[in-house]
């Protein structure tokens, strides 16, 4: 077992990064006090962005219902003569390799469901149908014998390999059929602010230009957001095995992916509301850990929650104290079960470490960049792996 855990700290100014069903930021009850949190699932499509945007050679994904669409435009880019054809093709291979249904919304195809696969995945398929496309026109009206021909083309085989490191991350469900599932090798918390937060509301108005060149008085629109603002701490964790296993086996390419998500997940941002509050901000600390007994969150070392440091008075943030917090419950937890992680680095700014000897904080590594970080882990996992060499 190997497990990459991701820990960080980050502040975050006014925002509504995520928002529920009334337009308010998502909270969550913890310790007793009330938190502000955003769920995984917005910061996972954050992260598999970022991994895609910056990752140089890795194989992009689509999560879509419109596949049945876009395999038929496809169809029709490599084989312009298919003409209508090609959205018979198209719809009967989604429905024949899923199980999903395609009824037509809007006038266009679309599955009940999405469907997840990489880009080269696709172009794949489209690949397998045209190496036998007499046989594949004669069958596509015919059920039965199409899902045979498909079977002989084994078409199965490049939606249950070859997967992107997207697919390989954060898995695949596919309810028709459980054999094209994908299980996750990571796995990503809710953020949670590490101290109580409070609902914030900002009142504002927007002006009619025309109006006001008229010198009409009063507001064009009225209206308030809601909003708050906090110290959150993030985490997720990549079962490096199961990646292995999701990645086709291949060792070498598995340790780049979680190196390469854990600093997209660090790096992201989910967009909720940006335009409103430009709340880009980075993490101020940042703990990896490699283990080979379990993942471990930190969580637990916020749930007292955490109270604003003060300086002369005056208060100064949690940002301090959070971090203390951590890294005292980090080494609190190994002491107590007996266990240590096989490799560990840390990334923070020097006054984070001003009030510890020689701004060393205690139960930690001392602090280096995040690259360099990175490619420190990188070489543990390689080693512990097996692939430095390759």
């Amino acid at each position: 077992m190997v497990f990459l855990d991701v820990h960080a700290i980050q502040p975050v100014p006014p925002a509504n990064i995520n928002r529920d069903e009334n337009g308010s930021p998502k909270t969550a009850l913890y310790g007793g006090a009330r938190r502000m949190r955003v769920s995984s699932q917005a910061w996972k499509r954050a992260a598999r962005r970022e991994l895609e945007r910056a990752a140089a050679g890795f194989q992009a994904s689509q999560r879509t219902k419109r596949l049945p669409e876009i395999l038929a435009a496809d169809l029709l880019a490599r084989e312009p003569q298919l003409g209508d054809r090609a959205a018979e093709i198209a719809e009967a291979t989604v429905t024949a390799l899923f199980g999903a249904k395609t009824p037509k919304k809007g006038g266009r195809a679309v599955t009940e469901f999405l469907l997840f696969l990489g880009i080269a995945q696709r172009s794949r398929i489209v690949e397998v149908l045209m190496q036998d496309a007499e046989r594949v026109l004669k069958t596509v009206g015919n059920t039965k014998e199409f899902t045979r021909t498909l079977s002989d083309l084994k078409l199965r085989d490049v939606v249950t390999s070859g997967h992107p490191p997207a697919v390989a991350l954060f898995g695949r469900m596919i309810a028709t059929d459980p054999t094209l599932n994908v299980d996750a090798a990571c796995q990503v918390a809710h953020a949670i602010s590490t101290h109580a937060v409070e609902a914030q509301f900002d009142y504002y108005t927007a002006v009619d230009d025309v109006d006001e060149a008229a010198d009409e008085t009063g507001a064009g629109m009225i209206g308030t957001i809601e909003f708050n603002a906090a110290t959150m701490y993030r985490y997720a964790t990549v079962d490096v095995r199961s990646l292995i296993d999701n990645l086709d086996t291949d060792r070498s390419f598995a340790v780049d992916v979680a190196v390469e998500f854990a600093r997209a997940f660090l790096l992201s941002m989910p967009t909720g509301k940006q335009a409103t509050f430009a709340n880009n901000t980075r993490p101020d600390f940042v703990l990896l850990s490699v283990r080979t007994d379990q993942p471990v969150s930190l969580v637990g070392a916020f749930e007292r929650p955490v109270l604003a440091e003060r300086y002369d008075g005056e208060t100064v943030g949690y940002v301090g104290r959070s971090v203390s917090a951590l890294a005292r419950y980090y080494r609190e937890q190994d002491t107590l079960y007996g266990t240590m992680p096989a490799f560990h680095t840390a990334s923070y700014p020097a006054w984070l470490g001003d009030e510890h000897d020689q701004g060393q904080i205690p139960g930690l590594p001392v602090s280096q960049s995040l690259p360099a970080g990175l490619a420190a882990t990188r070489d543990a996992l390689a080693r512990l792996i097996g692939v430095e060499h390759e």
